[in-house]
């Protein structure tokens, strides 16, 4: 048996594997739980996942908050075993600036951009913003469904009953649009999921939260931005679609994060047309 068949393996118990991506050497191997639903590739929320998991290993520091991520995903990620290399570009007193990249081989996948600011003394004026209503915090199924890998609520249609495994048919009408997740998997097998990658991932999701219609998701995601004003403080990370933009084909959303504790940033991300969405079955 092969090092990579080994740590594929020691992330599979019964047949099913327990995390996303194996670490193996400096490369990180995808299980088939990784799979996204655009065909054979990696999902970008579990890629802009790994990436922000891989530069909060490389340049976090305790007194710094991650302030933003962005993610281009410019090419698809198969799945296969890849690389994310990191470079600080700028080291501050109060911030710290963070490129990565996804590499495959030779072709460069995907490539980030972080920002890390200093936490210090908070004003103490009321600035005003945007309300937002979001649906209450689901409760944890007990026992969790077999099957799944993540714990989904979405709600939108006032028809649609949310629970975990229902998938996206509460986003198919025009109208408001919100999502509750809580992870249950850890994105690489034997690393502690912190909040920092578990809000990487939910990043990604404002782009098929924002771009849903009534005939389902007709924009794949190019890119998204995540920023936050500090980390998630609960298991459970909601967004709520705040706009949406398209004209030509090309889209642009913007959605609101919050945890249970309130709103912690946004997140945005621009797609382009491209209908055929199907989701892979558990």
């Amino acid at each position: 048996m092969t090092t990579r068949d080994s740590a594929v393996d020691t992330a599979q118990r019964g047949g099913t594997p327990t995390a996303f991506f194996t670490p193996d050497g400096d490369l990180f191997a995808p299980t088939r739980i990784a799979r996204g639903p655009w065909g054979q590739t990696i999902s970008g929320n579990y890629l802009g996942g790994l990436i922000g998991h891989v530069i909060e290993r490389d340049a976090g520091e305790p007194d710094l908050q991650p302030a933003r991520l962005t993610v281009d995903l410019f090419r698809p990620a198969a799945l296969a075993p890849l690389r994310i290399d990191t470079t600080v570009v700028r080291q501050g007193r109060r911030l710290k600036l963070v490129d990565a990249v996804a590499v495959q081989g030779d072709t460069v996948v995907a490539r980030a951009s972080a920002l890390f600011l200093r936490r210090g003394e908070q004003p103490v004026d009321e600035i005003w913003t945007s309300p937002i209503t979001m649906p209450p915090p689901p409760p944890t199924p007990d026992p969790i469904p077999r099957g799944l890998h993540s714990l989904v609520w979405t709600y939108g249609k006032e028809e649609h009953t949310p629970g975990p495994g229902f998938g996206l048919v509460a986003w198919e009408h025009t109208g408001p649009k919100h999502i509750w997740v809580r992870d249950i998997r850890p994105l690489v097998d034997g690393e502690e999921l912190t909040p920092f990658t578990r809000a990487s991932m939910a990043g990604d999701m404002a782009s098929s939260l924002t771009h849903y219609g009534p005939n389902g998701l007709q924009f794949i995601n190019a890119d998204y931005t995540l920023t936050l004003s500090r980390l998630p403080e609960s298991p459970y990370i909601g967004l709520t679609a705040m706009t949406h933009s398209s004209h030509a084909g090309v889209a642009t959303g913007v959605a609101t994060i919050v945890d249970e504790f309130g709103t912690i940033g946004s997140a945005t991300a621009t797609a382009l047309s491209n209908p055929g969405f199907d989701p892979p079955h558990p």
